[in-house]
């Protein structure tokens, strides 16, 4: 099973994602969708699943501040400020131990990561918003197959197409 994961749109949609996205077979979106536009047209790529992040106003959204759903026999959990100052957040500790995923997506630190800890990919598309800071734009893909996880990122330009 192949996976977009996406994070901190910030109302954006980047007609590179439809590239980069061909083909799989669901999208997670980390919060920070900025407007629902952005989702509208990620449908029309692939079924999507999204949590709000502090720009989308958390429950204000209408979308819910966590998701899990098992995708290809894996829990995959989205949580969207899961760090926070380069730390795990109390209520993202929180939410690792109460939902025990064997992934969890996360965004709002606009930093491309993939790290294991304690048994869990901890996974961070990065932005794929307008830039910001020094950090490049960026989402992510997941392919999940027999037992497997292959996270990696995929760099975007500086400006979307």
């Amino acid at each position: 099973m192949r996976i977009g994961v996406v994070s901190d749109t910030h109302g954006l949609f980047d007609r590179a994602l439809l590239r980069h996205f061909s083909g799989v077979d669901h999208i997670l979106h980390a919060g920070d969708i900025g407007k629902r536009g952005v989702i509208e047209q990620l449908t029309q790529i692939a079924p999507v699943t999204a949590v709000s992040g502090n720009v989308d106003g958390f429950e204000a959204s209408g979308f819910p501040v966590e998701q899990v759903l098992d995708l290809a026999g894996y829990r995959v959990a989205l949580y969207h400020r899961l760090y926070e100052g380069g730390r795990l957040t109390r209520d993202g500790t929180g939410f690792l131990t109460r939902t025990h995923p064997a992934i969890c997506v996360y965004g709002h630190t606009h930093q491309p990561k993939v790290e294991w800890q304690e048994g869990v990919l901890l996974f961070n598309p990065g932005s794929a918003g307008p830039k910001r800071f020094h950090l490049p734009r960026a989402v992510g893909l997941l392919v999940l197959d027999s037992g497997t996880i292959d996270a990696r990122h995929i760099v975007l330009a500086d400006r979307a197409e």
